[in-house]
């Protein structure tokens, strides 16, 4: 034991030294860490599917303009536009050419446009955000700078910022802080949930330390790679990298500590009782942490580029928040001794209270029919999954993005019951330039779109290598199911012209793209991690029936919390539907951290299983895991519902379902249904491996020993 790995981290010199590295590696991270939100790349591409017509459109472009993003002022007054509404608009025309001239806007700022001839009741001013490599961060105080010169309106005058631009910088704003709001809603619910579970304000501290320099090195690490190894991270991969350090994080912490008091009961060395509960925890740490990882990685097969980015985003945080864990963590631990676990302070002899408590109890009991407890189980947790055709899918339009409602969405229906409801999104067209005439006609006979509303006469200058764009106007509104299929009968129509090389391109064009690149994700993401998973467990486990019953209590897990969740969805919150990669996010997140459950319950039976036979090993598992992994269900619960306190309809909704699915994994699957199913499968659970092959004398020994216990 003295020569093992545990004693590099916990050795009596060797703790001091792994203080020290660390100490070093937080000196050098931090300021890297606080630069991390400068790394981010917010633009469009840093979504978009890679090989996508719509991403293509968006390249070709920045040859015919610079990068820009167009915003819409709307003015609106139900009973006409005054003479003095005019003035006003015509005056704020002139404010907004000295903001192109300070290089804020673009060269083709247009309006105003009145929705009617005589009598207007609404103007539009089409104004376009220049961008550069700031990404979203320009386009909130240019978008200010719009609002300081056109105002609010008054006196029965409405004015809004609404279009792309508008509508950018709502979600900038939303994004803004979100590193800073996501940390201290994470540490605030582990504050609570250690304090509930240690009951002791001093041993919080070291799992919080520990955890809190994993995630500044993790972010240093990420910053470094993304300016220098072309690693892309946006707002997205960014919050959710900090949900997952302080999630994972404290979980191995809590699962390290529960072991190390058992070991300190029983050796009065707590060097020793460290490398001890390195030695016999460790091995399922590692698993539940590659698995993760691993289920991360996966991630790069996306072709989503948001999707494929986060992918190693979240690898390289849960990889450092393991490597903190299994280093700098038991080696505080050991630093500071015994007392940090005042005011219950585990000594040499004192009883283990998990042989007699609540999940010891309930082992027992469930050991009395194990078949009818998993039956009865599985069938709710079934019943459960059929609020799944409550569920919708299908991507989120703007205006049912946010949680409140920000001004551009006020803006866009005040514009569409005056405008074409696509006017200010329009379809972006690109052709070569001999065939742009017939390309034109093509996009102008289209159903669905405005035909007077080509941006440029098709074979008219600018052009630029031979090639010619040009834009155009939806009737419907640009993020509707209506705008997709005008674009997909757009394609059609200008992929149909010879020799035209034509794409089509904008915002809804993007989100077309992306539904297509998530639904491929789904189906290609999804069985991966599944494979990957199971693969783990046979490793780990040296079984095959185990890692095949853990896998289906899974997915019965995440069907049964996507079938909660969308019902309180429709019922509770009253969202509208979910976005496309909702299902792939949920999915991933639950089951690379809910199968760290099944990990730690199913090492510790199999532990157990050894020494007694399997069905006394189940319930020794089960209550020697049952609370600390009860407390770490509560804690990841936590950390992901801080997703809630965004003000984005999609991570609510995605912190909302996988902190459900965690619970049910956590109060449910990995406590009643999993321990009934290896209660009732018994030594055949291990197959391959020896355990399987028990002898009738020792699986009766087995049900003596359980009944006895019963008894």
């Amino acid at each position: 034991m003295k020569q093992g790995v545990a004693h590099l981290v916990c050795g009596r010199r060797a703790k001091w030294l792994v203080l020290g590295l660390w100490v070093v590696v937080l000196f050098i991270a931090a300021p890297f860490a606080m630069k991390l939100t400068d790394a981010q790349d917010n633009d469009a591409a840093s979504w978009l599917p890679g090989s996508a017509e719509s991403t293509q459109v968006l390249e070709i472009s920045e040859d015919f303009r610079p990068e820009q993003i167009p915003a819409v002022v709307i003015y609106a007054r139900e009973s006409g536009l005054t003479a003095q509404d005019r003035a006003e608009i015509t005056e704020d025309v002139a404010q907004l050419k000295q903001l192109r001239d300070q290089g804020i806007l673009g060269e083709r700022t247009r309006g105003p446009v009145f929705d009617r001839q005589t009598d207007p009741r609404a103007a539009q001013v089409f104004v376009p955000i220049m961008m550069d490599e700031e990404g979203w961060e320009r386009i909130s105080p240019a978008v200010e700078s719009v609002r300081d010169e056109v105002g609010t309106g008054g006196d029965g005058l409405s004015v809004h910022i609404t279009g792309p631009g508008g509508t950018s910088a709502d979600f900038s704003e939303a994004f803004e802080g979100i590193d800073s709001t996501l940390l201290f809603a994470a540490m605030t619910v582990v504050i609570v949930m250690l304090l509930i579970t240690y009951r002791s304000l001093t041993l919080l501290l070291v799992p919080l330390i520990a955890v809190v320099c994993a995630l500044f090195t993790s972010q240093a690490l990420i910053y470094v790679l993304a300016e220098h190894a072309g690693l892309t991270v946006n707002g997205q991969s960014a919050g959710i990298l900090t949900v997952l350090v302080f999630g994972a994080g404290t979980d191995y912490a809590l699962l390290l500590v529960a072991r190390y008091r058992e070991e300190l009961r029983r050796h009065e060395d707590r060097h020793e009782a460290m490398a001890l509960a390195l030695h016999r925890a460790g091995p399922a740490v590692l698993a539940s942490g590659a698995t993760v990882v691993l289920s991360m990685l996966v991630l790069l097969t996306a072709e989503m580029n948001s999707t494929s980015g986060l992918g190693p985003v979240a690898a390289i945080g849960v990889a450092v928040a393991l490597l903190a864990m299994m280093s700098l963590f038991p080696a505080l631990l050991v630093i500071f001794g015994r007392w940090i676990f005042w005011p219950v302070i585990p000594h040499l002899g004192s009883p283990e209270p998990t042989e007699r408590g609540i999940w010891a109890r309930a082992g027992r009991r469930i050991a009395r029919r194990p078949r009818k407890t998993w039956a009865v189980t599985a069938l709710a947790l079934a019943v459960c999954s059929l609020g799944l055709i409550q569920l919708r899918a299908e991507g989120i339009g703007n205006a049912d993005a946010f949680t409140g409602k920000p001004d551009s969405i006020t803006g866009q229906e005040v514009s569409a019951r005056y405008f074409p409801a696509g006017s200010g999104d329009p379809l972006v067209v690109v052709s070569n330039q001999a065939q742009a005439v017939q390309v034109g006609r093509a996009v102008a006979g289209t159903e669905g779109v405005v035909p007077q509303s080509l941006g440029l006469p098709p074979g008219t200058k600018p052009a630029f290598e031979g090639k010619v764009l040009f834009e155009a106007t939806m009737t419907a509104p640009a993020d509707s199911e209506a705008a997709k299929q005008t674009v997909e009968r757009v394609r059609n129509a200008v992929h149909a012209v010879p020799d035209a090389d034509a794409k089509v391109g904008g915002g809804t064009a993007a989100l077309l793209d992306m539904d297509k690149a998530t639904t491929h994700d789904n189906m290609l993401i999804i069985p991966l991690v599944l494979v990957v998973v199971l693969l783990i467990l046979c490793v780990l486990l040296r079984a095959l029936i185990a890692p095949l019953l853990l896998i289906g209590t899974v997915i019965l897990s995440f069907t049964a919390a996507l079938g909660i969740s969308a019902l309180a969805f429709r019922y509770v919150f009253d969202y509208a539907g979910e976005a496309t990669d909702f299902p792939l996010f949920v999915f991933v997140f639950l089951v690379a951290l809910g199968i760290d459950y099944n990990i730690f319950l199913t090492t510790r039976i199999r532990e157990a299983a050894a020494r007694q036979g399997t069905r006394p090993g189940v319930v020794t598992g089960l209550a020697a895991t049952g609370a600390v992994i009860t407390s770490a269900g509560l804690v990841l619960a936590g950390t992901f519902a801080a997703l809630g306190t965004l003000p984005m309809v999609a991570f609510a909704e995605i912190g909302f379902a996988v902190a459900l699915g965690v619970l049910i994994d956590t109060f449910i699957v990995r406590s009643v249904l999993v321990t009934s199913l290896f209660l009732d499968v018994g030594p055949k659970v291990w197959w391959p491996h020896r355990l399987a092959r028990e002898d009738g004398g020792a699986a009766a020994r087995e049900s003596a020993g359980v009944g006895s216990r019963i008894r």
